[in-house]
């Protein structure tokens, strides 16, 4: 494993976007089934937060299951592998759509929280970086399961494709919802979209 330069970077994008796969299953399962449920913001977090340590554990152990590894080989090996990772991605990602306007109310129909849930996936992922970075630079984090030589999950450039579209989707979407708000707020065209951001907060 490299311990410097743009081959450890590359080694940490990775890494990073196979945990960003895991994460984003298990956040959005968790964030829908609580909107839907009508979950508490408290309780819908929580979910989602469960959700992603499980779907992020589950991805990377899979394919080491599969390979013939035993389960009590293959725990150690996930938790090793994803805890801090995901732990950092759930921080940012729930922080970012508990600070947007009106993202925790808003339901699954409506594209204020497709696009706030999109935009924090992927800075969430950018927190990441430099955290599985480091871990793997001191031969930690990501490392116990590339020293299995096992992977497995989605191809790696066909997950950064989709967050590079997810960023641009949810950055569009949030841009025009604070548009709107503003021109609202000053009693602009917009007079109407005041209660689309939910002004529980």
């Amino acid at each position: 494993m490299p311990t410097e330069g743009a081959a450890l970077t590359s080694v940490a994008l990775s890494a990073t976007l196979h945990c960003l796969t895991g994460c984003a299953l298990g956040e959005i399962a968790g964030l829908a089934i609580g909107t839907a449920l009508g979950f508490s913001n408290l309780g819908t977090i929580v979910l989602a937060v469960a959700l992603a340590f499980l779907f992020g554990y589950t991805l990377t152990s899979l394919p080491l299951l599969r390979a013939g590894l035993a389960l009590s080989m293959v725990i150690p090996i996930a938790f090793a592998s994803d805890t801090l990772s995901i732990a950092v991605m759930e921080v940012v990602d729930n922080a970012i759509m508990v600070i947007v306007p009106g993202a925790m109310e808003a339901g699954l129909g409506d594209i204020l929280f497709w696009g706030a849930l999109s935009f924090a996936l992927v800075i969430a992922g950018a927190f990441a970086l430099p955290v599985n970075r480091w871990l793997i630079a001191r031969g930690k984090g990501h490392t116990a399961v590339h020293e299995t030589g096992i992977h497995g999950g989605p191809p790696i450039r066909l997950v950064g494709a989709i967050a590079a579209v997810a960023f641009v989707f949810g950055s569009i979407v949030l841009i025009n919802e604070a548009i709107g708000g503003s021109d609202a707020d000053h009693g602009g065209s917009h007079g109407e979209a005041a209660p689309s951001m939910h002004g529980s907060y």
